[in-house]
């Protein structure tokens, strides 16, 4: 049984939160919870949150064993990037590019 969770247009770019979420993928889940916690990351905090969730809705929908899960999938899909602009001397203007990202975690027993 696998049980999935997602988070959609996280405000951190693809490539930072991929440097995470490779970490925990393939790991049981009480062991990628630790590697989370204990990582200063912002997407650490964002993928711990995500995981938490596909526990819960594995234990509260499948009726699932915490202890038997594991990560089977994790991946990171870029997202909408939102367009600013930022003033600069004599009238000009640059484009700042604030990242989205589509963070997904798949839990499963086998």
């Amino acid at each position: 049984m696998e049980v999935k969770a997602q988070h959609k247009y996280a405000r951190i770019s693809a490539q930072k939160a991929r440097l995470v979420i490779d970490q925990v993928r393939g790991l049981p889940v009480d062991r990628a919870l630790d590697v989370l916690t204990f990582s200063g990351k912002k997407a650490a905090k964002l993928i711990k949150k995500i995981l938490e969730s596909a526990i819960c809705n594995a234990e509260h929908n499948q009726g699932a064993d915490i202890d038997e899960l594991k990560v089977s999938e994790a991946f990171v899909d870029e997202g909408a990037t939102y367009k600013r602009w930022r003033a600069r001397a004599k009238g000009r203007a640059n484009r700042i590019l604030k990242r989205t990202c589509h963070i997904t975690v798949v839990v499963s027993d086998s």
